[in-house]
C-alpha cells in the first residue's frame, strides 16, 4: 500500500512538473553495460569475489574435517576431550561465519569494494548526464534503472542515446533502449516518404497508353 501511494504521487508530481519543465530519463543500467570502464569493474570483481569464496571454502572444509573426525573418534575420547573439540568445532565455525559477512555481508568488503571501483565510473555517467541536460535544456533527469518506479515511460523522452554519444559510446542502432526525443528529430533521408516510389507508379498508366498507341 505505501509503494503503492508513492508510485501515485511520484506520478501526480511528474504530471505537474511536466507541463512547467522539460523532463527527460535515462536507462543507466543500459549505459553501464557499453562502458569497457564498466565491464572492467565486472570482471576485477569477479576476481575478488573468486578469491573470497575459495577462503570460505577453504574455511568450511577445515570445518567439515573437525567434524568429521570428531565423529568418527567420539567413542574413544573422554568428556573433557569432547568438550575441547566441541568448542574447536564451534570455534570454527563462528570463524567461518564471521568471515563471510565481513565480506559478503551488507557493507562487507565486497560492497565497499566495489563501490571504490565504481565511483570514478559513476562520475563519468553524472557528468555526461549532466551536459546532455543542459545542453538539450532539461530541467529534471530521471534514471529508469533507479529506485523511482516508472510505469509509464514516453520514449521521446529517453536521453539515454544522447548520453552514450556525450561518452563515446553510441550504441550500434539509433535510439535503443528508448527513441530520439522529438527536438532532435533531423531531417534524415532515411525517414522521408519514398517520392520516386510514388512518382513511379503514378507514370505508369502513362507508360501503358504509349505502348498502347504505338502498338495502334
Amino acid at each position: 500500500m505505501r509503494k503503492f501511494l508513492f508510485v501515485l504521487i511520484a506520478g501526480v508530481l511528474l504530471t505537474s512538473v511536466s507541463h512547467a519543465q522539460k523532463i527527460g530519463y535515462i536507462d543507466s543500467n543500459f549505459i553501464l553495460s557499453k562502458m569497457p570502464a564498466f565491464n572492467k569493474v565486472q570482471q576485477e570483481m569477479d576476481k575478488y569475489a573468486a578469491g573470497w569464496q575459495k577462503e570460505v571454502e577453504t574455511l568450511q572444509q577445515e570445518s567439515d574435517k573437525l567434524k568429521q573426525d570428531y565423529k568418527a573418534e567420539e567413542v574413544l575420547l573422554t568428556e573433557q576431550m569432547k568438550k575441547k573439540r566441541q568448542a574447536e568445532i564451534t570455534k570454527k565455525d563462528n570463524e567461518l561465519r564471521d568471515y563471510q559477512r565481513k565480506v559478503f555481508g551488507y557493507e562487507g568488503m565486497m560492497f565497499k569494494r566495489r563501490q571504490e571501483l565504481m565511483r570514478p565510473v559513476q562520475d563519468e555517467v553524472f557528468e555526461a548526464v549532466e551536459k546532455v541536460s543542459k545542453s538539450k535544456g532539461v530541467q529534471m533527469m530521471f534514471d529508469k534503472s533507479g529506485d523511482l518506479v516508472m510505469i509509464y515511460t514516453n520514449p521521446v523522452h529517453d536521453y539515454t542515446e544522447y548520453v552514450l554519444e556525450e561518452l563515446g559510446l553510441a550504441s550500434d542502432k539509433k535510439n535503443q533502449p528508448g527513441q530520439t526525443p522529438a527536438d532532435s528529430i533531423v531531417d534524415d533521408p532515411a525517414n522521408l516518404p519514398d517520392i520516386g516510389a510514388e512518382e513511379q507508379q503514378e507514370s505508369q498508366p502513362a507508360v501503358k497508353a504509349n505502348k498502347k498507341k504505338s502498338n495502334n
